[in-house]
């Protein structure tokens, strides 16, 4: 069996952004993270409030995953300061804050990081999808 560990990134000066119904998602400047093992992927999406998202795979030594990340390059109004900036999935990566290891946010869709202090419910468990 083969186990592998690699920092992607790691920030005292992450962004925490709160969205309605859903637990906080980090964005993590630029320069604190490993961008060299980031390669831009086809993918975008688009928020009415943020603007359009593109999204990151990690190309690790033992292989590609896909979307692990994304960004918003020219965010909308009270986003602007996002520009640039990173988040992660956790359903994807192992994610940390303060070192707890952070649960993702139900639901296929979002990125929120569930910790111990945050109590649902959330966007994105069974019958929320109209929230």
């Amino acid at each position: 069996m083969r186990c592998f560990e690699l920092l992607i990134a790691e920030s005292s000066r992450a962004l925490r952004v709160l969205e309605t119904a859903s637990p906080p998602t980090f964005y993590l400047p630029r320069e604190d993270v490993r961008m060299e093992l980031l390669r831009e992927s086809q993918r975008r999406s688009y928020c009415e409030w943020k603007g359009e998202a593109t999204y990151y795979d990690l190309d690790a030594p033992w292989g590609l995953s896909s979307q692990v990340a994304w960004r918003y390059l020219q965010p909308h109004g009270d986003f602007a300061e996002l520009a640039g900036a990173l988040a992660f999935y956790p359903r994807k990566l192992e994610c940390y804050v303060d070192n707890e290891r952070v649960r993702p946010q139900p639901g296929g869709f979002y990125g929120g990081w569930m910790t111990r202090e945050i109590v649902g419910p959330v966007k994105g468990e069974p019958g929320t999808e109209g929230w």
